[in-house]
């Protein structure tokens, strides 16, 4: 399989480096050090091992390609998807792997068919340039970090679920399915992939806004009795919201919480964003539950008053 991958951090980069090294034929398109290292040393170290492969800021490069794999931030899909245009035929799938709620999540929807989830599709910007019929959601339970340019150290966890947002079983989501069981992650294929990416929103609208106002990792959070309490409420509330969608998270807040309590120092994704000056993706992980609490008319104030605290510390650090 001819594969792209747009958005080459740490999780983009293990994801195509273990499919090159599975004898698929990969592109990475990333930029600044890490594209830099990876064209020089014609490839990537992935685990201590070297896989080769192509690495380019420039799309053009490649040419049309069997399937996308996006892994950049909800923000930059914007212009992520305007550069893509030369990867994607006439039947390209783009597989989603984003945090929190994508831009094609009311594609086919049962209940709002038409709706646009403003947060991270503001003005409809991401619709008009990544087709939501392109799309195949992709939930990544997986740790990984850049730890140099052009070096991923890996973490394994829960491995991948993927699915079409319409619940068919198609030949596009089989034939992404088996080359990244080849590459060696775990795949679930699920024919209900809003309710696995609320199953993951439940921790992230939790603890990712949290992080950046306490600095604390995933296992002292959660560990803590204050912040288990407010972690648990947000997370009871973000089930509420799916439900009123018609989605229904399985697995139980003390289960979530449990899981999350064995994973000790480990930072999220938006913590690390902001230790490094990065723009965080609060937006995809909680604005657009709030909006979607205002949609079905969930209260949610626990979650509305974490989100309004995280949303003031990110733009205080963004001055």
């Amino acid at each position: 399989m001819h594969v792209a991958v747009v958005g080459a951090g740490a999780i983009g980069t293990w994801l195509g480096a273990a499919l090159a090294r599975a004898g698929h034929d990969v592109a990475l398109i990333a930029r600044g050090p890490h594209l830099d290292a990876m064209r020089a040393a014609g490839g990537v170290t992935l685990g201590g091992e070297h896989v080769p492969l192509l690495a380019t800021g420039d799309p053009a490069e490649i040419g049309p390609v069997d399937a996308v794999i996006l892994s950049v931030k909800a923000h930059d899909q914007a212009a992520a998807g305007a550069a893509m245009v030369p990867l994607l035929g006439p039947d390209t799938p783009i597989v989603s792997a984003q945090n929190g709620i994508p831009w094609w999540y009311f594609h086919g929807h049962p209940a709002h068919p038409s709706r646009r989830v403003e947060a991270v599709d503001p003005g409809g910007a991401v619709t008009a340039v990544l087709d939501p019929a392109r799309a195949i959601g992709l939930v990544v339970y997986l740790g990984a970090r850049v730890a140099a340019p052009g070096v991923v150290e890996t973490r394994p966890e829960a491995g991948l679920v993927i699915g079409e947002p319409d619940g068919s079983t198609s030949a596009r989501l089989t034939a992404i399915a088996d080359a990244l069981e080849d590459a060696g992650f775990p795949v679930r294929r699920t024919p209900d992939i809003r309710t696995e990416l609320w199953t993951k929103l439940m921790g992230n609208a939790a603890f990712n806004p949290i992080s950046i106002l306490t600095r604390a990792g995933l296992g002292t959070m959660a560990s803590d009795p204050g912040v288990r309490a407010v972690a648990a409420r947000v997370m009871a509330e973000t089930v509420e919201v799916a439900g009123a969608l018609g989605a229904a998270p399985a697995i139980s807040i003390d289960d979530r919480l449990a899981i999350t309590a064995r994973l000790g120092d480990h930072k999220t994704s938006t913590l690390q964003d902001l230790e490094a000056g990065r723009r965080l993706e609060l937006a995809a992980i909680t604005g657009a539950v709030v909006e979607l609490a205002d949609l079905t008319g969930v209260a949610a104030p626990t979650l509305r008053t974490v989100h309004a605290l995280a949303a003031l510390a990110a733009s205080s650090a963004a001055r």
